[in-house]
């Protein structure tokens, strides 16, 4: 496994990759996620600063809990993950303020949490996480999600859900109003603001191709 995805703090990653991931064929939440949400950190904390170790540790440690999106315990999921992470550290024998830190970022990045982030770390993790369910990434990981759940493109007699209720478990288009398009308002730091606004456009101009390549005028 290249560790070197993770640099500067290959040594670090090498300790933690062991405890990143549970078996599981989930590839919207694998070790591509991972790397890619630890660029995303790295381009971040360039502007904004922050403890690296406690964001590595944050992000490899994000998703070391797996569960499913259509589970009951989806919300519960950036609890039970800081639970495993803060063990995983005690074991690594972390002071306890830094455990404590990346626990926090871990359980707030969760958007269906719905914790607010308190220190800068975990506004780093929470927006690096977020950008990845934005652009083309986003785009991607939606349907590719959307397949392993059994849902369909879109509602065939009302793709635009203008005389129904959205409901992303059934239709996958409707993933995008009820999320996507909403999470570029929520980012914590300047950084991912900017970057951010950059990939909602980027969903946007997909969602105008979508909707022309079905009919929609």
């Amino acid at each position: 496994m290249n560790n070197y995805a993770f640099a500067p703090l290959p040594a670090l990653a090498a300790e933690l990759l062991p405890h990143a991931l549970e078996p599981s064929d989930d590839g919207a939440h694998d070790l591509a996620h991972l790397q890619r949400v630890w660029h995303n950190v790295r381009t971040l904390q360039a502007e904004e600063g922050g403890d690296l170790e406690v964001l590595l540790a944050a992000v490899l440690l994000h998703d070391c809990v797996a569960v499913e999106k259509n589970s009951p315990l989806r919300s519960q999921a950036s609890r039970l993950a800081a639970e495993k992470a803060s063990t995983v550290l005690t074991e690594l024998n972390w002071a306890d303020a830094k455990i404590d830190a990346a626990a926090h970022a871990i359980q707030a990045h969760s958007f269906s949490a719905n914790i607010t982030p308190l220190t800068l770390e975990a506004k780093l993790v929470q927006d690096a996480d977020r950008l990845d369910s934005l652009g083309m990434l986003g785009v991607a990981r939606t349907f590719y999600v959307a397949g392993r759940m059994g849902s369909a493109l879109y509602d065939p007699q009302d793709p635009e859900a203008k005389e129904r209720d959205y409901n992303d478990t059934r239709f996958c288009l409707d993933h995008f109003q009820t999320k996507l398009l909403h999470l570029a308002d929520g980012f914590q730091t300047v950084a991912g603001q900017r970057l951010a606004q950059i990939r909602h456009q980027r969903l946007k101009g997909f969602m105008e191709q979508f909707k022309e390549e079905i009919g929609i005028v």
